[in-house]
């Protein structure tokens, strides 16, 4: 019966309050012309929305008074939930991709898992350099670090060296993830 209970107050959370649930005091009223109307108690307010034919509608109760506005539940609701939609839609969210190479590479195929790398970081991904090592290629750390190195230094416009390279079993790993953009 608890879990019921909780599961009806997070669902009711969800949503701001409306008209009669809304029992502050006082509260700051807005047109639904977005005028300030002033400060009035929250009967008032409801009777004033009730006369219109619209709603009260909690929009902020971290002010003092909290804010109030006036306006057609329906239509509120619905561009509230087309706003969020629109925001996750905007959303990018990073992932982390791989570019494996040996410690011994050509100076070719080094530049195809820069270039792989740079469209990764571009999109906005992560990138997760690894060097794997064969046998007794592990007594060649030192030139692995060189490498992953060199790869931060040829990508250092574009990336930030998230973890610097680090020995994990056979393979040597360096995540960089992409620059922030500063717009002034």
């Amino acid at each position: 019966m608890l879990e019921k209970s909780n599961k009806i107050k997070k669902r009711n959370n969800d949503y701001p309050l409306i008209n009669e649930r809304i029992k502050y005091t006082k509260v700051r009223l807005i047109s639904v012309d977005g005028e300030q109307l002033g400060i009035y108690s929250s009967l008032d307010a409801f009777d004033i929305a009730s006369r219109e034919g619209l709603d009260l509608v909690l929009i902020s109760d971290k002010t003092n008074p909290p804010v109030c506005r006036i306006v057609d539940y329906g239509k509120y609701k619905f561009t509230q939930e087309k706003k969020a939609k629109e925001a996750r839609k905007k959303q990018h969210h990073a992932t982390l991709k791989e570019v494996k190479m040996r410690y011994k590479i050509e100076e070719h195929d080094y530049k195809v898992r820069i270039n792989q790398a740079l469209r990764f970081l571009q999109a906005g991904d992560k990138v997760k350099a690894t060097i794997t090592f064969r046998g007794r290629e592990i007594q060649h750390v030192n030139l692995a670090i060189e490498l992953l190195d060199k790869m931060a230094y040829d990508l250092k416009s574009l990336a930030d060296v998230q973890q610097p390279p680090s020995k994990d079993g056979k393979h040597m790993i360096m995540v960089l993830s992409p620059k922030k953009i500063h717009i002034s």
